[in-house]
């Protein structure tokens, strides 16, 4: 599969199958987020990999949705704000390093055959309790992945035209 068709192939699953993920292939999704670009090459994040029933139960709680609690495995990307690169005018990459960062991590679980939902309308401070994270450590997403149990519908997408603006 290329490049292409894998980001066509990607969508937000919402209903998880009953059945593991094979640790080869955690393994090479987080090679994959491994490789992310970030600013100044910082590396300003942590990924949990919870697969615990317990936490998995707690983390079910900052985000309580029926669908959410189908899945049998959920990454929790944190972003570390005093490791992230700071622009001159105080600008924090920590949040833009980390979304590269996810945005591998669903590519490669797509390219794996594995579904994944990118949710970020959760109680932040509930979860970094829920994982005791230190203070500069946030949690910026939550993803859900595991075998799909459902088939993608139709995505809607602007032009190209409406995306891509040519300025001499």
């Amino acid at each position: 599969m290329n490049f292409l068709e894998i980001t066509n192939k990607r969508f937000s699953v919402r209903k998880f199958q009953a059945k593991d993920v094979e640790q080869e292939k955690l393994d090479y999704i987080m090679q994959s987020v491994q490789n992310a670009p970030s600013a100044c090459n910082k590396q300003p994040w942590t990924f949990y990999i919870v697969k615990n029933k317990e936490l998995l139960a707690k983390l079910f709680e900052v985000y309580n949705r029926d669908w959410f609690r189908t899945a049998p495995i959920c990454i929790v990307a944190c972003g570390n704000h005093a490791q992230s690169w700071h622009r001159g005018d105080g600008k924090d990459s920590c949040d833009i390093d980390v979304s590269i960062a996810v945005t591998h991590l669903t590519l490669a679980a797509t390219e794996q055959g594995l579904g994944t939902c990118w949710v970020c309308n959760f109680d932040v401070k509930k979860c970094a309790e829920s994982l005791e994270l230190e203070e500069n450590v946030e949690p910026i997403a939550l993803i859900p992945i595991g075998y799909a149990d459902v088939e993608a519908s139709e995505k809607s997408r602007k032009s190209l035209s409406e995306i891509f603006v040519e300025k001499f």
